[in-house]
């Protein structure tokens, strides 16, 4: 059953249109004008049929993201990764190192949970604006923004569509 969902899922581009990416984009780009981390998010309609043949886990293709996005790659080591698997309507958060000991796996938890919800309602674009919302106030919390900072963007705002 999982194989046909990931062999007949949507397109990532019928789901996010180009419109809703740019919101997207400037809703990430707001967010990190407020603090010092980087936000990355990444849309995947379905796995490859050889990863969900195997039972190959939305979290573990988070992982795998998260590292060929290079998210990893920031000075602080603050970069988040919000995945979605539309094949599986799962979200995932991966968050670097940075984060260790400061942000409880139920914050993350209950950010993937509003956004699944939204997207069950249909509100896609919202739950999507919420969770970047929400991991901005995680950020600021952890990672706030010293006066004259200058920015150097290390990650994309645009998000990926795999």
């Amino acid at each position: 059953m999982r194989a046909l969902r990931h062999l007949f899922a949507p397109s990532s581009a019928r789901v996010f249109p180009p419109d809703m990416l740019e919101r997207i984009a400037g809703a990430i780009a707001a967010s990190e004008a407020r603090h010092t981390g980087e936000i990355c998010f990444a849309v995947e309609a379905a796995l490859p049929l050889r990863l969900a043949l195997v039972g190959h886990r939305p979290r573990e293709r988070a992982l795998e993201v998260f590292s060929r996005l290079r998210a990893w790659d920031t000075e602080a080591n603050n970069g988040v990764l919000v995945y979605m698997l539309l094949a599986d309507r799962a979200i995932e958060i991966v968050a670097d190192r940075g984060f260790n000991g400061r942000v409880d796996d139920a914050d993350w938890a209950a950010i993937c949970h509003d956004l699944e919800s939204a997207m069950r309602a249909g509100d896609t674009e919202a739950g999507v604006l919420r969770a970047i919302e929400a991991i901005s106030a995680l950020l600021e919390r952890h990672f706030p923004r010293p006066h004259g900072y200058v920015d150097s963007n290390e990650l994309p705002d645009r998000p990926h569509l795999l």
